[in-house]
Parts: C-alpha cells; sequence; structure tokens
C-alpha cells in the first residue's frame, strides 16, 4: 500500500504495506538483530503528511480526503485541462491573504495619497509574492511535508519555538485586521444599526460557522473560498465601473516603474503595499494547502507535474487577485486624490450619510487637509459621490474579504502548531484561542475609541507583520535550497541568487517601513530601550537563520565548523548526505528532537519512502 492510498483509508501509514525487509533498511533479515530491525521497520513512521502526527488525528482543510488527480498519460497530452482543475484550489486559498481588509486598505491609501503612480509597485510586489509562493508550494509538493514541519525537523528546539512565537504573532495580527474589516463591514451594511463592538462579536459566531463547512467536503469549501473571491471581485468592479477612471492613466501607472513628484508620504505607501501584499504566514500556509492533492511522489514526473499545475494555477490566483487590488486602487485615485475632507462633505449635502461625513472627514485644519482615507472613509465617500448602492456594495466586498481572510488564516495557525509544536488542538479550541486574542484589544478599542482608532491600527499591526517575513522567507529558501531535501527538484544558481536578492529588498523595504512607524510613535525613555534591545535580538536572530541558510545550501566551511553544528545544524548534521541529486528523494536524512531519520528509497523498487530511527 502506498502512503497516499494508506492516507485515503485513513490507516496508518507506518503499518502494513510499508514490508520491513525488501527495502534498503531491510539487509539484517536472517538473524535476531534483523527479525528486530523488521519489527521495528514494521512500525515505522513514512515522511508524509502524517509523520509524527497522531494517525487517528485529523489535519486541518484535507483531514477526510484528498482530491485524485486523473491519469491521462495514456493520451499523451502535454497540457491537460482537467489536470488544472484537479490542482485547482490551494493557489486560490492562498491569494486571499492577497485581499483581506488591510491590503484592501493599504490600496484606497495608496489610490489616495499617490494617484496612479506606485500602481507598478503593486504588480511588483504580487509577481514577488508569486516567486515566494512557489518555493512554498514546491517544498510541500516535493516533500510531502509543509514549511512549519520542515522547521520542525530542521531547526533546533529553543530558535524553533521562537519561529513558532513569530508566526504566531503575524497570524493574530492579521486576525486583527481581518476582525477590523469585518466590523467595519456590518457597521456599514446595517446602517450603524449594529456598533463597532457588536461587529467585533459576530465575527466569532460567522467564523465557526463557515469553518464548520469543510465537512461537507474539500472541493465543496474551496468552492466557498472561491465564491468569496467572486463576490470581492464583483463588488471592487462595480466601484471601478461606476467611478471610470483614466484607463490610460492607470495602464502607465502599472507599467512605468517611476514616481515623480513624489514625497516622503508617497515613499510610505509604496512601502506599505509591499509590506501588505507578502504576508508571511501565507507560505507557511500554501504549503500546506498543496498537500490536498493526491501526488504519488515516488514518480519525478508526477512530483514535477504537479509543481507545473500549481504553479499555473497559483500564476492564475495571484492576477485575479491583482485585479481586484487594481480595482480598489484605481476607484480612489481617481476619486479621492488631491481632494480635501471639506470637498467630500460638500458632495455629501442632501444624502443620508452626510451626518457621518460631518463627522468623519474632520481635521484641524478647517477642512482644508488632504484626506487621511480608512475603509469606512472610503464607504462614505462612494455613497456620497455614486449613491447609496455604491457604499452597500463596497461594505459587501469588504466583509467577504474580512471572512474569507480570517478563515484561512485560522488553517494557517492550525498548519503552524501542528508543524513546529508537533501538536493538535481542535479546530474549535484554535479558533476560539486565535480569536479571542484578537478580538480582546479591538473590542476595547471599538468600545471605547473611535472609528479613527479602530482604523489607525491598521499601520501598526502591518509593521508588527512586516517583522515577521524573514521568519518565513528565510526558511522556504533554505529548504528549497537544499539538495539533501529537494534532490533534483532543489533551487538551481539561479533561483537561489534571485530569490535571495529579491527577499533582501523586501525585508529592508518592509524595516524601514516599522522604522518610520516607530518614529512616529515618538517613543522616548525605558520602551525606547526596550525597542533596541528587541532590535539587537532581532538582527541576531535573522543572522542565526542566515546562517543556517548557508549551511542548507552546502557551504563546506560553515557544515564542518564544530560551532555551527553545535548550536546551528540538526544532531550529526542532516545535509551531509551521498548522492542528494542523484534521484528524488533517493536518500535523505531529518532530524527529530536530536534523533537523526534516515528516509531511503528505492527507485528500481518503487518502493514507499521510509523513516527508520537509528
Amino acid at each position: 500500500m502506498s502512503s497516499n492510498e494508506a492516507y485515503h483509508n485513513n490507516t496508518d501509514p507506518g503499518v502494513g504495506g510499508g514490508g520491513g525487509g525488501d527495502g534498503p533498511g531491510g539487509s539484517a533479515s536472517g538473524s535476531t538483530g534483523g527479525s528486530q530491525r523488521r519489527n521495528h521497520l514494521h512500525h515505522q513512521q513514512i515522511l508524509n503528511e502524517t509523520t509524527y502526527l497522531k494517525p487517528a488525528a485529523k489535519q486541518a482543510y484535507f483531514s477526510d480526503e484528498k482530491v485524485l488527480i486523473p491519469d491521462d498519460d495514456s493520451t499523451n497530452v502535454g497540457f491537460s485541462f482537467r489536470k488544472l482543475w484537479a490542482f485547482t484550489g490551494p493557489g486560490f486559498l492562498m491569494s486571499i491573504a492577497y485581499l483581506d481588509p488591510g491590503n484592501i486598505e493599504s490600496d484606497l491609501q495608496s489610490g489616495a495619497a499617490a494617484k496612479y503612480k506606485i500602481l507598478w509597485v503593486l504588480l511588483w510586489a504580487t509577481v514577488l509574492g508569486l516567486l515566494m509562493q512557489r518555493l512554498a508550494a514546491r517544498l510541500g509538493v516535493v516533500t510531502g511535508l509543509h514549511l512549519a514541519e520542515m522547521c520542525y525537523r530542521q531547526y533546533k528546539r529553543l530558535p524553533r519555538w521562537i519561529l513558532w512565537i513569530m508566526i504566531e504573532i503575524a497570524i493574530i495580527g492579521s486576525d486583527m485586521q481581518e476582525v477590523i474589516g469585518t466590523a467595519i463591514a456590518i457597521y456599514l451594511l446595517s446602517n450603524k444599526v449594529v456598533p463597532l463592538w457588536g461587529g467585533v462579536l459576530i465575527t466569532i459566531v460567522d467564523t465557526f460557522t463557515f469553518l464548520f463547512l469543510d465537512k461537507y467536503g474539500l472541493r465543496k469549501l474551496e468552492f466557498l473560498f472561491g465564491s468569496l473571491i467572486t463576490i470581492m471581485a464583483v463588488s471592487f468592479g462595480y466601484e471601478y465601473i461606476v467611478s471610470a477612471p483614466n484607463q490610460g492613466e492607470v495602464l502607465e501607472g502599472m507599467f512605468v516603474p517611476w514616481c515623480s513628484d513624489c514625497n516622503s508620504n508617497v515613499l510610505l505607501q509604496a512601502v506599505g503595499v509591499v509590506g501588505a501584499v507578502i504576508m508571511p504566514h501565507n507560505l507557511y500556509l500554501h504549503s500546506a494547502l498543496v498537500k490536498s492533492r493526491d501526488i504519488d511522489r515516488r514518480q519525478p514526473k508526477k512530483v514535477s507535474e504537479a509543481n507545473f499545475y500549481f504553479f499555473i494555477e497559483a500564476s492564475v490566483a495571484l492576477f485575479v487577485s491583482f485585479i481586484i487590488n487594481l480595482f480598489v486602487v484605481a476607484v480612489f485615485a481617481h476619486g479621492m486624490y488631491g481632494k480635501t475632507n471639506q470637498d467630500v462633505i460638500d458632495v455629501c449635502v442632501n444624502k443620508s450619510m452626510y451626518e457621518d461625513a460631518v463627522t468623519s472627514f474632520v481635521d484641524s485644519q478647517n477642512g482644508t487637509a488632504l484626506i487621511d482615507a480608512d475603509l469606512y472613509k472610503g464607504g462614505l465617500f462612494l455613497g456620497c459621490t455614486f449613491g447609496a448602492v455604491a457604499m452597500y456594495i463596497w461594505g459587501v466586498g469588504i466583509l467577504a474579504a474580512g471572512q474569507s481572510s480570517t478563515m484561512t488564516g485560522t488553517y494557517a495557525g492550525q498548519f503552524s502548531m501542528e508543524g513546529f509544536l508537533n501538536l493538535q488542538w481542535p479546530r474549535w479550541c484554535r479558533v476560539l484561542v486565535t480569536r479571542c486574542i484578537a478580538i480582546i484589544p479591538t473590542f476595547c478599542l471599538a468600545m471605547f475609541s473611535k472609528m479613527e482608532d479602530l482604523t489607525n491600527m491598521n499601520d501598526i499591526l502591518n509593521a508588527v507583520m512586516s517583522l515577521q517575513l524573514p521568519f518565513a522567507a528565510i526558511p522556504t529558501i533554505a529548504f528549497t535550497s537544499c539538495a539533501a531535501i529537494m534532490g533534483e527538484f532543489v533551487n538551481g544558481l539561479g533561483n537561489k541568487i534571485v530569490s535571495i536578492l529579491l527577499t533582501i529588498v523586501v525585508i529592508g523595504v518592509n524595516l524601514y517601513f516599522v522604522v518610520v512607524q516607530v518614529e512616529n510613535m515618538n517613543i522616548e525613555g525605558g520602551l525606547l530601550a526596550l525597542v533596541c534591545i528587541f532590535a539587537i535580538l532581532y538582527i541576531l536572530f535573522n543572522l542565526y537563520l542566515v546562517i543556517h541558510m548557508a549551511a542548507c545550501m552546502g557551504n563546506q566551511r560553515l557544515m564542518n565548523s564544530r560551532w555551527v553544528q553545535r548550536f546551528v545544524l540538526p544532531s550529526q548534521n542532516s545535509f551531509s548526505i551521498k548522492n542528494a541529486n542523484s534521484t528524488y528523494a533517493s536518500e535523505l536524512t531529518l532530524n527529530d528532537n536530536g534523533n537523526t531519520i534516515s528516509s531511503m528509497q528505492n527507485p528500481n523498487q518503487n518502493l514507499t519512502q521510509r523513516s527508520q530511527l537509528r
């Protein structure tokens, strides 16, 4: 029985059809020691989705079923739309992180501040996101392990815990943005009948409701996410059509990488766009979602085919997300750019939302200051300019963005916990804990503060999540560039150089954004000292991850260093293997809590991958 077959039948892949003495580890048969060895191999674990997890425990998202891939090899078709359809799903779920309320708000702010001048930044940030998502997906496809599971095997305990904490912070920060966006959407759609704090509480109930829908089947759940993306596309597309921006200026902003007469505020908006688009926990999510497809990893051809179709699907999904983001930027670039608060109030005269506009579009300069845009003001502006229907459709789009990103964020948290801690919580427990952590501060702000305080929190949350990006990008590049892990699918030299350089650029841009946000907070005294200490520790830990990445890539000087072997690499140097590139995953040594685990596959006998404790 193959590992995939065992998974379909909800049996323990490590027991039964794996066989004990027919693999490379079974040469000792015929003696007492050989008999014990066969008994040990009989109960071993296969290096796949259920490795190190209790067989009876259910994993999130694809616990009960996997999508079968049609076999079109007999027809000799070069490209199969049937196969593409079978692989379609994970990429669209991943793309939802590019459409969360934090991204939508960043889009409307960049349009209001810079018009179409930094649309090219959005375009190339999406392209860069695609490159990183491709690496994450390849890791999951080739190894059968997602990013958090690989971190569990390839990092020592302390750095592994630090990574988990950082990713949890990113997930909770994203969750807070989604709660804020959903609460604002409910506030708009209910015509202020449901207060903001009420909308915050509603997000608890509706999240549970949606998450339990996956019991109806994996494909139906993916259809639900696809429907939410469609709602966003239709909602924001409607706003784009009624606002009718200049198409020539839109195209120029997309393809001319220049920003003339741009001040520091515009530069900060461009940095914010990059930080909002590339989410650290999304790499962990995508590497796990691809495991929902039944891929025969014994055959390199099947693995290569899966990588190909997943890349096409991710490209289409991120193209759709880019178009939706483009709609939002263009709408507010056309309508809000260069407008003052008083300009909007004048437009709202004799409209039902006039009183709300008067209380929302205020400043200390008698209405002459430029608009400080946010999700709520965006809805009021659309309502005043294009009618109440436009405001309600905007609210529907924001609600869809908040609900969809909430669910995918919960899955990301589930995968993170399963992988980093080798721990599984019931999904309802996981949702309750993360949602309560996100809701408590948000609820307090919604109850005791103004709308602008709630929306201004997004800037702080974007800065927090920007800090976490290295903790996803560096491990992703490290593992996909390690021949011992990826075999013949390891990153080539060009891939390594491009991914490293682009990651350095993005991390540098995000750190600049964080520094600006910290400066704006006017921190002094003891708090400033704490920030400096955190900055030093942050840089040191990133250096630690870079050293580990260099060792993954085969730097012999680091691999042979006693200090690196003791404090950085897993026990017995998991990267020093023989013939790593000879065949797909032919020899692989991983680490679990200090024990070396060897997974070997005999391609001539077409055996299942095995994991043997030495």
